[in-house]
């Protein structure tokens, strides 16, 4: 059987990271290079800079509480989106690894049936890739022109609060640090989505791995029962290894997004309460919203996935010929499902685990953000 590329899906997403200057050639980390320069450039002046002048506005305006939140709400995400790319950096030799175990032999689908098992996994990731792409885009073109659209571009109005030390209500300085923030926050908004969704691949792939075990397991048959089960442990030994690496890669990012993702959404539920409704900025909050929403659920429901999947591998060991095979490998069987009765888990740094109960507490959290914030504004 041809070999099955499993970065052929994601290839649109590693050119994406590839533009911002998140994936370095070949299997190895950055090294001194053009691409290393373009990647210091990208990440220090349109990912870091927005977001220095951005906080450093809420010092001019921190006695005005709408002002604040305001402001506070983007300059939150575009911070997580530096350090997103900061955590890619410095884990970028586990991850090449991940992605050099991923094509490695044990993780070879062994036939079309398994390909076609795999299939609706990978499919659904491409569904819900196109979706967060789609919505996320359409938040950033609102931001970015609503000033344009309320015509309140003709009082030299910026798309983003921030200061900036240097007059910006004059012409052409206004134009350049208008395409600076647009610039800026396509940027951070490519950086953060093309993490966010090779974090939900690894996980598709995590999931699609325990399926092609599971698949395995089930067809143990014959006299080489105990041969194959033997590959089936390494493979199952293999998995746990990829899954800890990918924890590894994502802990801090998946930590740090849960926290940030129900403050953002408290804060824009009680920014909407305040802007014109249909108006532009409403528009551009209603896309936010969803964008942020989209996100977290995609790493919920994936880490959900792996876990489920991981808790049907008992259950395949069952459905084998296990009854017509000798007594060793019958006790090499036991201890395989002994093993596996621990699901896989997809965490941030132990402290959550990536589950659709998860993401319930994330939506009442922020619902207490926006109650707490709507009481102090009233």
């Amino acid at each position: 059987m041809e070999k099955f590329d499993w970065k052929r899906p994601i290839r649109a997403n590693i050119l994406k990271l590839k533009i911002v200057g998140l994936w370095p050639p070949g299997d190895d980390s950055y090294k001194p290079t053009w691409y290393t320069l373009w990647a210091f450039f990208c990440i220090t002046v349109f990912n870091l800079g927005p977001n220095i002048f951005q906080t450093a506005n809420i010092v001019f305006i921190f006695d005005d509480l709408e002002a604040v939140i305001s402001n506070i709400f983007l300059t939150l995400s575009e911070l997580l989106s530096t350090l997103k790319a900061y955590y890619v950096v410095q884990n970028m030799t586990v991850l090449k690894q991940l992605m050099v175990s991923l094509n490695s032999d044990s993780f070879q689908p062994r036939n079309q049936r398994q390909l076609e098992l795999v299939a609706p996994g990978l499919k659904f990731w491409k569904v819900n890739y196109v979706l967060y792409w789609t919505i996320t885009l359409g938040a950033v073109f609102f931001l970015s022109t609503y000033p344009i659209l309320d015509k309140s571009v003709q009082d030299y109005r910026l798309p983003f609060m921030a200061w900036y030390p240097f007059d910006t209500r004059t012409s052409p300085v206004y134009e350049i640090t208008y395409c600076y923030q647009i610039l800026g926050v396509v940027c951070s908004a490519a950086t953060a989505l093309s993490v966010d969704t090779l974090i939900a691949a690894l996980n598709v792939y995590i999931g699609a791995q325990v399926e092609i075990l599971c698949d395995n397991v089930r067809h143990l048959r014959g006299d080489h029962f105990n041969e194959e089960l033997v590959a089936c442990v390494q493979h199952h030994k293999e998995i746990i290894k990829f899954a800890d690496n990918t924890n590894k890669f994502s802990n801090w990012i998946v930590l740090v997004q849960f926290f940030t993702s129900a403050i953002s959404i408290g804060i824009t539920m009680f920014q909407l309460t305040t802007v014109t409704p249909l108006s532009s900025e409403f528009f551009s909050l209603i896309s936010f919203l969803s964008s942020i929403t989209v996100e977290i659920f995609m790493f919920c429901w994936y880490g959900n996935e792996v876990t489920i999947k991981s808790n049907k591998i008992p259950y395949a060991a069952f459905e084998s010929g296990w009854t017509e095979a000798p007594l060793d490998a019958k006790k090499n069987m036991k201890f395989f499902i002994m093993r596996c009765q621990k699901p896989i888990k997809m965490s941030a740094l132990n402290l959550f685990y990536l589950s659709l109960d998860t993401f319930v507490k994330i939506l009442r959290a922020a619902w207490s953000y926006f109650a707490l914030l709507n009481q102090v504004s009233s």
